[in-house]
């Protein structure tokens, strides 16, 4: 088998800046993702396993989004209130199993007052039982690829075998932003809520400092310590940083903004190509035509220091013989991106058009000249 190589040098800057370090973080673990690249720009203990104590509503919010997008459940939908929800310990927004509770409702309760109690009605609502629930939650943790996550509640309340990363939030929270455009900006920028006469806040801190940030969510456990994913838009970037075990809620806030102002301040998000964008035409064997065009599907960025875009590289590395048919955004390579030389990113290439067999002629004549290739 033949593989064609084609470089492609991308230079996009000619200033040259070195990396700044990272700044030292009072916490276990935390982490600073570009959410325009998808690149993780620094982390520690990014896969070390931590109880994610409220930070586990995130998980829950995701699938009761899923629930009121696939129609089984209403904003306006009246649910009735448990016992078992009311009694929940914790943070409460103080249901009464007297008086139903939209879905709207609850979840403000969720996301804005982190309230254990609207996280057992919610989960109640759509599977019937908390525990059902928790199967659905760990049944998107693996759909999502959260490899070092496990869920035993729909609250985060402590439980030996419930616990997550700092890389497994960031990929949920992404996810959430992601899938659930709509609802994120509805719910994770609220200051405050009330319910039943209690006026709560929004214990993620940033959002009364940085008009920037817009969520994401806070937790806290006497094991957890303070954590907070704290979600940042400027300039038409969006950074998400994890802070896991900050020693106090305000130390939390302090931490993750350093984390943004230091992505922001040293990153810059590089468009290698555009959605549909034609990155190279392929030789097509046995096919109504002799080549296709291929790129990438969506637009293609990349996380690098500032002013030191020239440094990227891009390889296209296609499997040949291609041969036909071929239908359009079907996998037909992958581009390999090297910053200074070292590996950095792989993305796959699709076909950006359909490309038929060839009559019966044509397939017999690339037969022949396959077979010829193969040999000489």
């Amino acid at each position: 088998m033949v593989r064609l190589f084609a470089v492609l040098f991308l230079f996009v800057s000619s200033v040259a800046l070195a990396a700044t370090p990272p700044p030292s973080i009072a916490a276990r673990a935390w982490l600073v993702a570009d959410l325009t690249s998808g690149h993780v720009l620094t982390a520690r203990k990014a896969d070390e396993r931590f109880e994610p104590a409220s930070l586990t509503k995130l998980m829950t919010a995701y699938v009761v989004f899923a629930a009121l997008q696939e129609k089984k459940l209403a904003l306006t939908q009246q649910v009735p209130i448990s016992r078992r929800a009311w009694r929940a310990p914790g943070a409460k927004m103080f249901v009464d199993p007297k008086k139903p509770v939209t879905v709207d409702e609850l979840l403000h309760g969720v996301v804005v007052e982190s309230a254990n109690d609207a996280s057992i009605a919610l989960a109640e609502a759509v599977a019937g039982t908390e525990d059902e629930f928790v199967r659905l939650m760990n049944r998107e943790a693996a759909r999502l690829g959260l490899t070092n996550t496990r869920f035993m509640n729909a609250s985060g309340l402590p439980d030996a075998q419930h616990y997550s990363t700092a890389r497994d939030l960031y990929v949920l929270s992404a996810a959430l932003i992601r899938d659930f455009p709509n609802e994120y900006a509805a719910y994770y920028s609220q200051k405050e809520y009330r319910y039943n006469n209690v006026t709560q806040p929004n214990r993620n801190g940033l959002l009364w400092v940085d008009p920037t940030v817009d969520g994401v969510k806070s937790g806290h456990t006497e094991a957890a310590g303070y954590c907070l994913i704290a979600s940042s838009r400027r300039n038409g970037r969006r950074l998400l940083s994890v802070v896991l075990g900050a020693n106090s809620e305000a130390g939390r806030a302090r931490e993750s903004q350093r984390l943004l102002n230091w992505g922001f301040q040293f990153y810059e998000a590089v468009k290698l190509f555009g959605a549909n964008d034609v990155v190279r035409e392929l030789d097509v064997w046995k096919g109504s035509r002799d080549s296709v065009r291929v790129g990438v599907n969506r637009d293609l960025y990349v996380s690098v220091p500032k002013g030191q875009s020239d440094r990227l590289k891009a390889e296209l590395v296609s499997q040949q013989p291609l041969t036909a048919p071929l239908k359009k955004d079907q996998r037909v390579g992958t581009l390999r991106v090297s910053f200074e030389d070292e590996p950095y990113a792989e993305y796959p290439l699709v076909a950006l058009e359909s490309v038929g067999p060839a009559g019966l002629l044509g397939r017999s004549w690339d037969t022949l000249r396959l077979w010829i290739k193969r040999f000489f």
